[in-house]
């Protein structure tokens, strides 16, 4: 009896080890993907209001891909971080 209660803690012990496991990183969504599209032009001899409507529009398209890249950053980081964690 002795020496079952001396052996079985190395027996417990091997219950308790840890396999490490390799997870390759994961691809990205692909609403991320989409390239960023380019900024409109204002033509040469354009009136104000044709300039307010550009301008408007690519302040629009700069926030909107902005967070677009964001998202991409805070996706990429977040999934790093429980990528790195499982090793």
């Amino acid at each position: 009896m002795k020496y079952a209660i001396l052996l079985l803690p190395l027996f417990l012990t091997g219950c308790f080890k840890s396999i490490p496991v390799k997870m390759s990183f994961p691809e990205a969504p692909t609403e991320m993907k989409v390239i960023c599209p380019e900024l409109k032009e204002v033509k040469n001899n354009a009136e104000m209001s044709d300039i307010l409507q550009v301008v408007t529009a690519n302040y629009a398209m700069y926030h909107e891909c902005k967070n677009k890249v964001n998202a991409w950053l805070e996706w990429h980081k977040l999934q790093k971080q429980i990528n790195d964690s499982v090793k």
